[in-house]
């Protein structure tokens, strides 16, 4: 699936926990989209696709929901990753790449919704991050939780922006597959 990355996005607010976007009332898979570029947002309603092809379901007639081609690498890979970007960048040779593109994966009924969607992570997401956040998808289908738990945390932590560290991320995670 090809669509045009977004060129340069700079958010002030917000913060990066697993395969979410999290900011003032409004969670998207993946980072916000910068038009025209595609995005998902996630509300305590639904799933709501923005962009060129927008289209929303309640989640009443979700029956799944996934995200494909996330970028994973192990913590040594990234770290590495970081330290090559750094050097590049002292070396006045490091260009910014555009995000990686992932695609999520929007059952309803026996039909799939295909769009994509931009990668949050600077370099990759730890395959836990990637795991526990299905996990949290999947409960969001089933209907026994709701994106308000990550808004309701943002709100409630602070307002944290930037990126936090993959382990606290990843205690995120399990923290809100832990709610009911």
């Amino acid at each position: 699936m090809e669509s045009t990355p977004p060129q340069h996005h700079t958010q002030d607010l917000g913060t990066m926990v697993g395969l979410f976007w999290i900011e003032s009332g409004k969670t998207y898979l993946g980072m916000p989209p910068v038009p025209p570029a595609p995005g998902v947002l996630l509300s305590p309603a639904g799933v709501q696709v923005v962009g060129p092809d927008a289209a929303q379901w309640p989640w009443s007639d979700v029956t799944d929901l996934r995200v494909t081609e996330a970028p994973v690498r192990s913590t040594a890979a990234r770290w590495a990753a970081r330290a090559a970007s750094v050097a590049a960048a002292a070396l006045d040779a490091w260009v910014p790449g555009s995000p990686t593109e992932m695609t999520a994966v929007i059952a309803i009924g026996g039909n799939e919704h295909k769009t994509p969607v931009f990668s949050a992570a600077s370099s990759a997401y730890t395959q836990r991050e990637v795991d526990l956040s299905h996990g949290l998808l999947a409960r969001f289908a089933r209907g026994t939780s709701s994106p308000s738990v990550l808004s309701d945390w943002w709100n409630g932590d602070g307002q944290p922006s930037g990126v936090l560290p993959s382990r606290h991320r990843e205690a995120l995670l399990e923290s809100w597959l832990r709610v009911g």
